[in-house]
């Protein structure tokens, strides 16, 4: 079994004079540094199975958490950089919370998971949960979160959601989880956004670095779907916040976006057949790590 080494991160920065909103200090950029250890790190998606008391819900407790350790072990085998958690065969999701059974599932499971592998981890809690993914982070832990509505209330699949940057970073200082990153969905997938038509992607990613954001996720319109290259550089020239492509990643679209962003979270590409309700594809990891490393 690997053993994780014991580091402590941490993601605060003092606040400097504000001139320009997207001039960032680059204390986030060190801790991600710390945190991953590698150039442009590969994120792998574990999809647990529906947990209790959703719809879908069918497996005993002990099979889905052998099924997320046995996918974390595919991943880590194929030379997967990094893990992320999340209740995506929750469906359909709650705006903005979950129930304890929910929360206490993902503790179990993501420490499960980290300690098979030793990889850094983190969890997302669909949809918007994310203060109850901190409190799993914080006991299982996990090093990071993937955070819906940080900043800019919009209307998802789900229903409304509330911008939850001031509620989030006050509940990381009072659990004591300054050492877990945040890092945030801006224009996030699935979702709505015309009642902040008049609020372009570069001023979101502003905002977020200016509401202290660790890092920032660009997503398509859907899991799946690519991003824009073209997006990217916009908000790599507006902050200094590490940057992730969030969805729709495969080995050819990596050179497209490699020099702009610091990061890549993969789930639909490297599962059986290209779906993300599949298992890991190791062949699928393989390819897409290889395209990444010609680029290192």
């Amino acid at each position: 079994m690997a053993t994780a080494a014991v580091t402590v991160n941490c993601w605060l920065r003092p606040m400097r004079p504000i001139s320009n909103r997207s001039d960032q200090t680059p204390e986030s950029m060190q801790a991600w540094n710390a945190l991953f250890g590698v150039t442009k790190p590969v994120i792998g998606m574990i999809h647990v199975a529906a947990l209790p008391g959703t719809p879908a819900h069918h497996l005993p407790v002990s099979t889905i958490v052998d099924q997320a350790v046995a996918e974390a072990r595919i991943y880590q085998a194929a030379g997967i950089d990094a893990l992320l958690l999340e209740n995506m065969h929750d469906l359909p999701y709650l705006p903005g919370r979950v129930g304890p059974e929910i929360t206490a599932m993902m503790a179990v499971v993501g420490r499960a998971v980290k300690a098979a592998t030793g990889l850094p981890c983190g969890v997302q809690i669909l949809a918007a949960a994310n203060r109850e993914a901190l409190a799993v982070a914080l006991a299982a832990g996990l090093d990071f979160i993937r955070a819906e509505a940080f900043v800019f209330g919009h209307v998802a699949d789900e229903g409304w959601l509330q911008a939850q940057a001031g509620e989030l970073l006050r509940y990381r200082r009072q659990i004591g989880a300054e050492h877990i990153g945040i890092f945030t969905d801006i224009k996030k997938k699935h979702s709505a956004h015309a009642v902040t038509a008049d609020v372009d992607l570069v001023e979101t990613a502003r905002a977020a670095a200016f509401f202290r954001s660790d890092g920032l996720i660009l997503t398509g319109v859907a899991t799946g779907a690519p991003a824009d290259p073209t997006a990217a550089r916009a908000v790599r020239a507006a902050v200094d916040l590490p940057i992730l492509i969030g969805s729709g990643i495969t080995p050819e679209q990596v050179p497209d976006f490699f020099d702009q962003v610091d990061g890549f979270i993969v789930g639909s590409y490297v599962k059986v057949g290209g779906h993300w309700s599949e298992a890991p594809d190791p062949e699928r990891i393989s390819r897409l790590m290889a395209a990444v490393s010609r680029l290192r």
